[in-house]
């Protein structure tokens, strides 16, 4: 129901507005459509349809990885590249369980990586991983945007992993990619299951001590992740703060309860009075 509120329009010929019809003004659900006889009107059932299209586009479009790469290391990062066991769109949508898992050769050559780093190198305290998920558009528009502005709240002496872009995975596979570069956090941040007003909502799952075999009550999930959403700026700050929790109190998931908001408030007062973009 989160989104880019509609405009209330004066009714159509033939068709009898509801009396709540200002309140779409302040919500993108859809409420107060009219009525055409016992019917939905002709223009809402439209948008609907071109609301579901939207949907199955954001879920069948295949990420563009080597776009995506590119930005990345544009902004500065350094990006590695991986696959899951799912090896088609099909395949990930029907079988869960193999995106949750790498692909042999992709872990491979992440120990290929890691083991290549310089010996001084410190333990990652986060390990970031981007995946498709289930919203390739939601991962092309707002990663980067959101990895941006993570980083200049993360303490000078943090140590990041590169980031590693996974096709095809799901929350899980961060795990094994976590446990494979030894970070302390790993924070996978994916496409979320579009919604009919929100195709491009990107989710992010913070773990702490990541292996193979965590549950999911072993996370924090901070959702809806886009403009007309949770903004950029409000999601680093959450996930900032929740990972400088998780590694003082060593752990994540239920047993962190995310108190955020009052530092929030307090840090819009001092530090960024328009922290809302």
């Amino acid at each position: 129901m989160s989104g880019q509120a509609m405009k209330p329009k004066a009714a159509a010929p033939g068709v009898t507005a509801m009396p709540w019809g200002e309140w779409r003004a302040a919500t993108a659900a859809r409420i107060a459509l009219g009525r055409a006889g016992v019917a939905t009107p002709t223009s809402e059932n439209l948008d609907f349809g071109w609301a579901h299209a939207m949907a199955r586009d954001a879920i069948h479009t295949p990420l563009d990885v080597d776009a995506l790469a590119q930005a990345l290391q544009a902004a500065g990062h350094v990006c590695w590249q991986a696959h899951s066991q799912a090896e088609d769109r099909a395949s990930y949508l029907r079988r869960p369980d193999l995106g949750r898992q790498l692909a042999p050769e992709s872990s491979h050559r992440l120990q290929q990586y890691a083991a290549a780093l310089p010996p001084q190198t410190p333990r990652p305290d986060l390990c970031l991983v981007v995946s498709d998920g289930l919203s390739s558009l939601a991962v092309q528009r707002h990663a980067v945007p959101l990895i941006q502005a993570l980083m200049p709240l993360l303490p000078a002496d943090f140590h990041v992993s590169p980031i590693v872009v996974v096709q095809q995975g799901r929350v899980a596979v961060a795990d094994e990619v976590g446990e494979l570069l030894r970070a302390r956090c790993c924070a996978m941040l994916i496409g979320e299951r579009p919604g009919l007003s929100s195709p491009d909502s990107l989710g992010i799952y913070l773990t702490h001590g990541p292996h193979r075999g965590c549950l999911d009550a072993q996370r924090n999930c901070i959702s809806n992740v886009r403009p007309q959403g949770l903004s950029y700026r409000h999601a680093a700050f959450k996930l900032a703060w929740l990972l400088r929790q998780a590694l003082r109190l060593g752990h994540s998931g239920v047993a962190l309860k995310d108190d955020s908001d009052a530092e929030l408030a307090l840090h819009l007062k001092t530090h960024s009075p328009s922290l809302s973009t």
